[in-house]
């Protein structure tokens, strides 16, 4: 039997695996290990001790040491590692809700909302500043998300249907984005086609910032609904049993995980499937508890976002890959096993 700590109080109430601190830990410890990699290789590899002193003030002899980390790599990384912070933790909260282990933004329609929003404001609004995308990019996904909730009703939410429903919508979402770029101009368009790829390749301070809220706001507020989100992963009528306000509970942790998937898809475009992979790899580390699970999910989807977009620069250097397509390479084929495991079961 597992070991738990339980902790209770009248505003706290929590079930913590004891293993979760040394597992958090661990993966911190990765985590830092891929930004400090990422940052320092590529074509003008910078060695570790140059990039801390650089990051302490200190003089390393060599005046562009500090150009290239604080203005080409540090803030790309960091908008990497918060971009599948989001995206792994959205996808967690989707697969807990619908009680379906295929969830995840890419797949159910949400990003595709998003980027249907984001694309419009780029292509047709270009003069539009740049933290006004994030909250485009949110509506879009959110107007999505109540699109399927509404047509999924019928007293009460299926789960299977929102994924139906979703998958569907995403694919005419997508069709209206595609339409776009065909009739954008040239200039508009180019921005959207690489920030559809899925890539943080350009990514500066400003969009650092325009990001940040967001991910310090709508990660600890998930982590605070882990408890209802253990209920609702019951199931509507044990949760209804236990004194859930199931429908509440639930549309509030949806407009949760669409806040956060809308905002990563504005920042860095569509990257599919860390949503899918992180909750899975989180599981198989500390069991299905989101108490547990989602701290565990963040900093995993954190990790694949910034190891993939340090492979898709140094891989084929000088050429870069978009982090949405080193991603993909790995997602797709793990989703069609999770077909083929679920199938078989």
């Amino acid at each position: 039997m597992k070991s738990l700590l339980t902790i209770r109080n009248p505003i706290l109430s929590l079930q913590i695996d004891r293993r979760l601190p040394a597992i958090a830990l661990i993966l911190m410890g990765l985590c830092f290990a891929a930004i400090v990699l990422n940052v320092g290789q590529g074509e003008y590899p910078i060695a570790i001790a140059d990039i801390i002193k650089t990051l302490l003030g200190s003089d390393t002899g060599n005046p562009d040491h500090p150009f290239v980390i604080y203005t080409l790599r540090l803030p790309r990384t960091l908008v990497a590692f918060m971009v599948g912070l989001t995206l792994a933790t959205s996808g967690a909260i989707f697969q807990g809700l619908t009680r379906n282990p295929l969830a995840d933004p890419s797949i159910i329609g949400i990003n595709a909302g998003a980027s249907l929003a984001a694309v419009t404001t780029i292509v047709l609004f270009p003069e539009v500043p740049i933290y006004a995308l994030p909250i485009a990019a949110f509506f879009g996904a959110l107007g999505m998300a109540t699109l399927i909730y509404s047509l999924a009703w019928n007293r009460g939410s299926s789960p299977i249907l929102l994924i139906l429903l979703g998958i569907g919508l995403s694919a005419i979402a997508s069709a209206f984005t595609s339409l776009l770029i065909t009739f954008g101009s040239i200039a508009n368009v180019s921005q959207a086609l690489v920030w559809l790829a899925g890539s943080v390749y350009g990514r500066t301070w400003e969009q650092f910032f325009a990001f940040l809220p967001w991910c310090l706001v709508g990660v600890p507020l998930a982590l605070g609904l882990s408890r209802q989100l253990n209920v609702l992963h019951l199931g509507d009528d044990v949760a209804k049993g236990l004194g859930s306000r199931v429908e509440w509970q639930r549309s509030l942790l949806v407009i949760l995980a669409v806040a956060l998937a809308g905002a990563a898809v504005a920042t860095a475009g569509s990257i599919s499937f860390v949503g899918l992979m992180a909750p899975h790899i989180g599981r198989k580390l500390i069991g299905t508890n989101h108490q547990n699970l989602l701290p565990i999910t963040a900093l995993i989807g954190g990790l694949l976002v910034t190891i993939a977009d340090w492979i898709g620069r140094v891989l084929f250097a000088p050429i870069e890959l978009p982090c949405g397509v080193v991603v993909a390479a790995i997602g797709a084929p793990f989703f069609l096993y999770l077909l083929i495991h679920n199938r078989q079961r």
